[in-house]
């Protein structure tokens, strides 16, 4: 693991086009709720088994609802021989600090019009 990014640095990243691949690791029902754009689903407990679906990515953003289990999964994809040679963090502060400065998509929205001043969890 290379540490942790900051939610604005991984809007910026999604804003440019960057090759990044953003990994919510929260349970399917959560992230169809909410979500980033451009992000998308394996769960935690997921992560072991399809470890290889990273293999010769450059960089790789995991997100969780705080910012802690995403240290856990972005530590576990970084160990993996396939990664060795990719940036691997955490959205520092979770998708709660991400979706109230920048909002959140979710199942029937394309897009929040602005960040909500409530948590989306």
């Amino acid at each position: 693991m290379d540490g942790e990014i900051s939610p604005d640095e991984v809007k910026e990243l999604l804003e440019d086009d960057a090759d990044v691949r953003v990994i919510d690791i929260r349970d399917e029902q959560s992230f169809n709720h909410s979500r980033i754009p451009d992000s998308e689903n394996i769960p935690f407990h997921e992560l072991t088994s399809r470890v290889e679906e990273f293999e010769g990515e450059d960089r790789i953003v995991t997100v969780c609802p705080h910012g802690k289990a995403s240290v856990q999964a972005a530590q576990l994809i970084g160990s993996y021989e396939g990664t060795a040679d990719a940036t691997v963090e955490s959205m520092e502060g979770g998708l709660e600090k991400y979706g109230l400065k920048f909002g959140l998509i979710g199942s029937e929205d394309e897009a929040d019009e602005s960040a909500n001043a409530e948590s989306p969890f």
